[in-house]
C-alpha cells in the first residue's frame, strides 16, 4: 500500500509518528513536495473563499498526490494529550468532508479518528476500521499506534529541553547547512503553529531570513511537554485548541525562563482561535517588558513586506539592548 501523506498541518507536528505508524504496518511512504506557489494555486482553487491559507494549502498538498498513491492520509485529529478540555480546530476534525466535497477523483482517503481520552475499546474499533482499509490486523494497527507514539515522544526529546537548538531547528526545518549563531546573536522566540513556522512559501522565508541575521532562534518544540505543562498555572484557564495552548505556554516558558530579547508571533489571517491567542501573548510579553511584532500571513502576502518588518524590529532590538 502506498500512502500520501500531505505535506502540511499536522504533518511539521507529527510525521515522525505517522512514518513510524505507517512503517510498522509495512506500507510505502509518499511526502508531497514542500510548499510552492503552483500548489497554493491549486488550493486556492479548490477550498471555500473564507478558508485560513493553510487549510487551502493543505488541499493543494492533497491535489498533488491524488495521482501517485492508494490513499491519502487526513486524520481526525480530536485528543492527543489526554487532556479533558483539549482538542484541535474544528477545520482538522472535517479536514477529510472539506477535502473529499471539493476535490473529485481522490484515492480512499484514511480518516484516521484519534481520540485518547476515549476508552481502550472504542479506540480498539477505529484501529479495526483502518486494519481492515490496510488488509491487515486491529492488533497489528493497534500495536503500530503504540509503538509510534512512543517514537513521536524520543524524538519531542531529541529537540528539546537540553538539546542543541541549531540541530533541533534543523530536523524541524529538515535543513542540515543551519549555521551556529554567534555568542552575541539576538535570541528571539518564533511563536505560532507550526504548520506557519516550518512553511517557507506560507511564512514568506522568515526563518531563514533570521538564520541570515545571524538570529538564535527558539521555537515551541524545543520547550519540553512537561515545561509547557507547568505554565499553565499562571493562566486563568487553559484555552480549547492543543496548538493555541502550545503557542501560549511556550511563550510564557521563553518570556520567564530564556532571557530572549523579543518575541515574534507567526498567525494565518482569518485564523479564529489564533486571534486570541495573538492578544493574548502580546499582553503577556507587554506587562514583562518584552519587544513583541505579529506576522501575520495569507495567500496575499509578500516576502517584501515581512522582510522590510523583521529588519526594523531587529534593528531596534540592538539599538535597544546597547542603550540598556
Amino acid at each position: 500500500m502506498k500512502i500520501g501523506i500531505p505535506r502540511t498541518l499536522t504533518y511539521y507536528a507529527y510525521f515522525p509518528m505517522w512514518q513510524k505508524f505507517f512503517q510498522e504496518l509495512g506500507c510505502e511512504i509518499l511526502v508531497s513536495e514542500r510548499t510552492t506557489k503552483a500548489i497554493l494555486d491549486q488550493g486556492v482553487y479548490y477550498t471555500v473563499n473564507d478558508a485560513c491559507i493553510p487549510i487551502k494549502i493543505f488541499h493543494g498538498h492533497v491535489c498533488s498526490l491524488k495521482d501517485k498513491v492508494d490513499f491519502i492520509f487526513i486524520p481526525r485529529l480530536i485528543n492527543l494529550t489526554g487532556a479533558k478540555t483539549e482538542t484541535y480546530c474544528p477545520k482538522f476534525l472535517g479536514l477529510a468532508d472539506m477535502v473529499h466535497a471539493s476535490i473529485e477523483g481522490l484515492p480512499a482517503i484514511l480518516d484516521f479518528h484519534i481520540d485518547m481520552r476515549e476508552k481502550f475499546k472504542d479506540r480498539y474499533k477505529e484501529f479495526a476500521r483502518i486494519g481492515h482499509m490496510l488488509e491487515t490486523s486491529p492488533m497489528k494497527v493497534t500495536k503500530a499506534f503504540h509503538k509510534a507514539r512512543k517514537h513521536m515522544a524520543e524524538y519531542r526529546k531529541l529537540i528539546s529541553g537540553k538539546a542543541d537548538r541549531t540541530r533541533a531547528l534543523s530536523l524541524m526545518c529538515e535543513k542540515n547547512d543551519i549555521p551556529v549563531p554567534s555568542p552575541d546573536a539576538l535570541s528571539l522566540a518564533v511563536v505560532g503553529y507550526p504548520y506557519l513556522i516550518y512553511d517557507n512559501l506560507l511564512n514568506a522565508n522568515l526563518i531563514d531570513k533570521l538564520i541570515k541575521m545571524d538570529i538564535q532562534i527558539l521555537t515551541p518544540e524545543m520547550v519540553p511537554v512537561r515545561e509547557q505543562k507547568k505554565q499553565s498555572r499562571y493562566l486563568p484557564k487553559d484555552l480549547f485548541w492543543t496548538f493555541s495552548n502550545q503557542v501560549v505556554r511556550s511563550a510564557l516558558y521563553y518570556m520567564d525562563n530564556q532571557n530572549i530579547d523579543g518575541i515574534i508571533h507567526i498567525t494565518a489571517f482569518g485564523c479564529g482561535p489564533d486571534a486570541m491567542v495573538d492578544k493574548l501573548v502580546e499582553l503577556e510579553a507587554k506587562q514583562r517588558n518584552i519587544p513583541f511584532i505579529c506576522v501575520s500571513v495569507d495567500e496575499h502576502t509578500g516576502e517584501g513586506g515581512i522582510h522590510t518588518r523583521l529588519e526594523a524590529f531587529v534593528d531596534m532590538l540592538e539599538y535597544r539592548r546597547d542603550m540598556i
